[in-house]
């Protein structure tokens, strides 16, 4: 049987003026648009497609990938909104995505950017988004241990900093005072297990601590001092957004490395930025 908000293959039973026929699995059949049929397909082959509801409620298949299937966590655009009905939703179908008034948590505006779950609702058997993330993350206990490197969707912000998607199951949290500059609610970026708390939520980090992170990230300056010629342009004044783009650190683990890398002598700082010590320019001369 064909699974609704997934990816499947289905094989070309027939061809019809509107497309191609699928086989769901069970004697049905699924239109496939004619717009979306690979060229040199033919009857009989299998196809990757993805299977949602048209504007008149019927399954439809497309060979196109939406931004978010269910069981997913997304950043989307609002596109309309209406009343009494709900906001819709970019998510890279013809077909907006219906994020339902009852599952807005709030005013939703159109241009705006929401984190949501996709979801498929029991009663309409339709897919739908919702902005009350709480109750999809997994009831299973994290398995992480300190540094474990995880895959992060900023959720929201909060005081204490921002909620965070980790790896589309959990929920964590990015320290305010420990970051060096704001994120972008919806970004997505690489970080760091600290602690998995007794309720399973986690504390996290962009960066790894100690000398896990430390030892790696100077290393990293230095492979990049040598390809550059020797300087960098980047010292304590540097924005750490310029820091973060240039090498996928805070400007506090920037900080720390060069730190390091300045009391072994391997580099010299000036106020234009950072460079290989002398010994080490001639050592790599010879």
């Amino acid at each position: 049987m064909a699974e609704l908000g997934k990816r499947n293959l289905l094989t070309v039973a027939r061809e019809g003026p509107p497309g191609y026929f699928l086989d769901d699995g069970e004697g049905g059949e699924i239109l496939l648009p004619g717009k979306y049929i690979p060229v040199g397909s033919k009857p009989g082959e299998t196809l990757d497609v993805f299977i949602y509801r048209d504007s008149e409620d019927r399954l439809v298949a497309t060979t196109e990938t939406p931004l978010a299937m269910v069981g997913d966590f997304a950043a989307l655009k609002v596109v309309d909104v209406s009343p009494g009905i709900g906001a819709f939703l970019d998510w890279g179908l013809e077909k907006d995505l219906l994020l339902p008034r009852r599952e807005q948590g709030g005013f939703r505006k159109a241009g705006e950017k929401v984190v949501v779950y996709v979801f498929l609702d029991e009663k309409s058997n339709r897919i739908v988004a919702s902005t009350r993330l709480q109750r999809w993350f997994s009831k299973t206990p994290p398995a992480y241990t300190k540094d474990h490197p995880v895959k992060l969707l900023i959720a929201g912000r909060t005081p204490l900093g921002y909620k965070a998607v980790v790896d589309n199951l959990y929920q964590g949290m990015l320290y305010g005072s420990e970051l060096s500059g704001p994120l972008e609610v919806g970004s997505q970026t690489g970080g760091f297990v600290k602690t998995v708390r007794p309720d399973g939520k986690l504390d996290l980090s962009l960066d790894r601590s100690g000398f896990a992170r430390v030892g790696p990230i100077t290393d990293q300056i230095l492979e990049a001092l040598e390809a550059a010629g020797g300087h960098l342009p980047f010292n304590d004044e540097s924005p750490p957004d310029a820091i973060r783009t240039a090498f996928g650190i805070s400007k506090k683990a920037f900080k720390q490395a060069i730190g390091t890398l300045y009391r072994k002598r391997l580099i010299e700082l000036t106020a234009e930025g950072v460079s290989l010590a002398k010994e080490m320019q001639f050592t790599d001369n010879l």
